[in-house]
């Protein structure tokens, strides 16, 4: 078995030798692809990047995850050696539950985000518990997305794996405990599980993690842990869980074989940032302040906002989630954003520019035919085993531009409702700002500010998660309370008008009530 030993310290802040300038490295492990960039520590500008993908599914082995870093950072130029990097900071996908043993062994697949089978574990354990304790506990009630769903599926369906149960990561931790040149012994690893470190972005998105506890550096809640399992507190505390690192803290070294830089002829491991959950790594990226709200239209749709104070919403429409800065990001969260769009290309025979083009061609409301997009079931609201549906199709609405419109309009309203949701909650919402795959389309664009009542800045097309990432690792290296400011955040960004068109909205509502009586407020 080989031997890992961490580098010795080194001056986070120097320049790199020869007067070179100083790189980091950002990485945003998705549900879809792992992306590298390669950023100026001290300006953020894009030197390189790379990706690859993951594979599709709801149940992945962590190994692929290692498999994409190695090629993404390939394509990427590398990331040691004369191409190295000074720090690195990695962004993943929340919620998914890696199970390790005590050779660091992956006990069985990591079950994503958007594994619905957990949807009764999580009724169960809101019952047994309440969603009001829920809430004010972890500042979320439980939905199949939440780590603490998967486990307790776990224990009610896999027995057998509880005993053997020796850490539990996040996919993010579990990454960057690789990149750190840790891992199981039948790889000839150091499988020192107490090396796992985490953030409080991603930890808050497991359940048993209270983000607001131990003044706000945030504290485990291992009886929550053992809830979920069915195991005595006690046994749950000889469980490892990462080590819950603050916003800029050092989070210790890459092996020096995969991300490092060359100081005085020999090649050291690039400084670990704490990482972050996707959507804080994205938030990071866009310098989102009190007021500015994110609507981020990926493989999931998620309207988020940054606070001071953690929200405790027993409706469970909002999930109190930390950022990366030590304040609150406070979440609505879909199941169904940019699938919605791939679907209806699909079922039209277009691409996305044709998909636009029919959206844009219907009127506003498309003579009232709706979509409702519960493709893959739904997490906001909670509704895992729901299907889609189509309403009000007559002879006038059996058009492609009907539903191309029907489409784009069912997607965005559902994350409108996130938004009002969050406004209940307090948000006092000043600017819009829609990212993500889908905000490249221009149906979206512009039907968005109707859907939503409010016009919509997009800002450039780039990679938020990864750069995001790479932002705290030149925040690691630089120190402080605050991170480096790369310029400002709105160059490039265009800004979209509409006249609201309620009459959307109150019949996606009026449809999805129908359909779901249990919603009606």
């Amino acid at each position: 078995m080989s031997t890992h030993t961490t580098p010795g310290a080194v001056d986070h802040a120097s320049a790199a030798p020869g007067g070179a300038r100083t790189l980091v490295a950002g990485v945003d492990s998705s549900t879809q692809s792992c992306k590298v960039v390669v950023r100026d520590a001290a300006t953020g500008e894009l030197v390189r990047s790379g990706s690859a993908k993951h594979p599709e599914g709801t149940e992945v082995h962590p190994d692929a995850w290692w498999d994409a870093f190695c090629e993404a950072s390939a394509a990427a130029g590398g990331l040691t050696g004369d191409a190295g990097v000074a720090a690195l900071g990695v962004g993943g996908q929340q919620h998914g539950m890696v199970l390790l043993d005590a050779d660091g062994e992956v006990l069985r697949p990591a079950l994503l985000w958007n594994d619905t089978r957990s949807a009764s574990s999580a009724a169960d354990l809101v019952a047994e518990l309440g969603a009001e304790a829920w809430a004010r506990a972890t500042g979320s009630v439980l939905v199949a997305s939440i780590t603490a769903t998967k486990l307790r599926w776990v224990a009610d369906h896999e027995p057998e794996l509880v005993d053997r149960i020796a850490a539990v990561a996040l996919p993010h931790d579990w990454l960057t405990w690789r990149i750190a040149g840790y891992g199981p012994v039948s790889q000839d690893l150091e499988p020192d599980l107490a090396a796992l470190v985490t953030d409080r972005s991603d930890a808050s998105g497991t359940g048993y993690f209270d983000a607001s506890g131990d003044d706000g550096r945030g504290a485990y809640r291992y009886d929550l842990l053992a809830l979920a399992l069915r195991v005595d507190e006690s046994v749950a505390r000889q469980i490892v869980l990462p080590r819950v690192l603050g916003p800029a803290q050092d989070g210790g070294h890459a092996d020096p074989a995969h991300a490092g830089r060359v100081v005085d002829g020999t090649t050291v491991g690039a400084v670990l940032a704490p990482g972050a959950g996707d959507n804080a790594a994205a938030a990071l990226a866009l310098g989102m302040r009190a007021g500015d709200v994110t609507v981020s239209l990926g493989t999931s749709g998620v309207v988020s906002a940054v606070a001071d104070r953690p929200s405790a919403d027993a409706s469970g429409l909002v999930n109190g989630f930390a950022d990366a800065t030590g304040r609150y990001l406070l979440l609505g969260v879909t199941l169904n954003a940019s699938r919605v769009l791939d679907a209806a290309c699909r079922m039209l025979g277009v691409d996305h520019d044709g998909l636009s083009r029919l959206a844009l061609a219907a009127p506003a409301g498309a003579d009232g035919l709706v979509l409702l997009p519960y493709l893959e079931g739904e997490r906001t609201p909670n509704l895992p085993d729901a299907t889609g549906s189509v309403h009000g199709l007559r002879l006038a609405t059996a058009t492609p531009e009907h539903l191309a419109r029907a489409a784009v309009e069912g997607m965005l309203c559902g994350l409108a409702d996130g938004l009002d949701a969050l406004v209940r909650q307090g948000v006092d919402v000043q600017r819009v700002r829609l990212v993500g795959g889908a905000a490249r389309s221009e149906a979206v664009r512009h039907v968005a500010p109707s859907v939503l009542g409010r016009p919509v800045e997009v800002p450039p097309a780039g990679e938020y998660v990864a750069d995001g990432a790479a932002r705290q690792a030149a925040w690691v290296l630089a120190g402080g309370d605050e991170p480096p400011s790369w310029g400002a955040a709105s160059a490039g960004t265009v800004t979209f008008e509409a006249e609201p068109a309620p009459h959307v909205r109150h019949e996606y509502a009026h449809v999805r009530d129908a359909a779901f009586p249990s919603l009606r407020s």
